[in-house]
């Protein structure tokens, strides 16, 4: 049986952390669903920044955007829901079999936003009414006052992937404002199936902390800070909390796996994907890392519901120098600052290609 398939029959779905025109028109994502059992896929300003600033593939629907008065955001969520909503539908036959628990795509706010919770529950709402897709999470950074717009957006029912989340601590934080939000709509009355995932980051941590580290450490930090997180998450499963909520007909908040490409050329490309499969998650592969497992990954365990050895391994690493609360934190402030780049670099892009696109389309 195929490693992705394998995954897939442990309970842990498989989502491509890319999307890009081409790969739509080209039925490369249609034969990703078929051929790797690819269940959904996110995006990120920086997937797009690169995908529109670094191909012909949107020039067309820039110049006929721009015709007609679009400019910056507004132009690029065009662009960007035009695709996901073609993606969605390629999935619907998944979110429909299984009830909404998968088959979904992502569109993450301006992550200019990620510290001003009332504008990213407005850009919440506005940007899952537009989409018009029921498979479509708007991603809501973790930050603290992230944490204040996820409680809002889910009592207001939109769909949020929680990102940019680092640490146990980070998750159970989005895991709350996820619980409130639902409570608040069973005390109003209102459907408790609004659903959400929250997504870990994962690499990132090895490629700060490798510096610090001894040999025997290195990437080994963030999938222990993982195997803790997946601890927290069985724990609130198992919690009377959930139970209460469940009966109510409440869906759970997956725990997503991001970031799970190696960056280390020196460590195994499927380093990430083999120690982290675990059931009721989702792991957001790259195209490499999803043909690196699909050649020749290998399933042979998983993470076992109380961390196994993750508090040792951590431990040893702030023994070794590393200071693991303050670096949850710094990397969280580096994501944001990183998607903000990003988005900067994909409006200068959109205006470098809409001007010579617009005067060329003038009569």
């Amino acid at each position: 049986m195929n490693p992705t398939q394998q995954l897939h029959e442990l309970g842990q779905s498989l989502w491509l952390d890319n999307i890009t025109r081409p790969l739509i028109d080209s039925g490369a994502l249609a034969r990703y669903i078929t051929q790797y059992s690819i269940t959904g896929l996110t995006s990120n300003p920086t997937i797009f920044e690169h995908a529109i600033g670094k191909s012909d593939a949107y020039d067309e629907a820039i110049a006929r955007g721009s015709a007609k008065g679009q400019t910056g955001e507004a132009l690029f969520f065009d662009l960007a829901i035009a695709d996901l909503r073609r993606a969605a539908d390629l999935f619907r036959p998944t979110f429909d079999a299984t009830d909404g628990m998968d088959g979904w795509v992502s569109l993450e706010v301006s992550p200019l936003l990620a510290h001003d919770a009332q504008g990213t529950v407005a850009a919440a709402k506005h940007l899952h009414q537009l989409a018009d897709r029921p498979n479509l999470f708007i991603k809501i950074p973790g930050t603290p006052e992230g944490v204040v717009a996820i409680e809002e957006s889910i009592f207001a029912g939109a769909p949020v992937n929680v990102t940019l989340l680092f640490s146990a601590a980070q998750y159970q934080a989005s895991a709350e404002a996820y619980l409130r939000g639902i409570e608040r709509r069973i005390a109003a009355g209102l459907d408790t199936k609004v659903r959400s995932v929250a997504s870990l980051f994962v690499s990132r941590w090895d490629v700060a902390a490798n510096k610090t580290l001894p040999e025997p450490l290195h990437n080994r930090l963030g999938i222990a800070v993982a195997a803790q997180t997946y601890r927290a998450y069985r724990e609130l499963l198992a919690s009377s909390r959930w139970h209460r909520l469940a009966a109510d007909g409440a869906q759970v908040q997956r725990l997503l796996w991001a970031s799970t490409g190696t960056k280390d050329p020196a460590a195994p490309d499927t380093l990430y994907v083999e120690a982290l499969a675990a059931p009721d998650t989702i792991n957001t592969l790259p195209e490499k890392t999803l043909f690196a497992l699909s050649d020749h990954g290998k399933v042979q365990q998983h993470l076992r519901n109380d961390g196994g050895d993750a508090d040792a391994t951590v431990t040893a690493c702030r023994e070794a120098g590393v200071d693991v609360d303050a670096l949850a934190e710094q990397l969280q402030r580096e994501g944001a600052a990183s998607f903000s780049q990003s988005w900067s670099k994909l409006l200068e892009n959109l205006q470098a290609k809409a001007k010579p696109l617009g005067r060329t389309s003038q009569p």
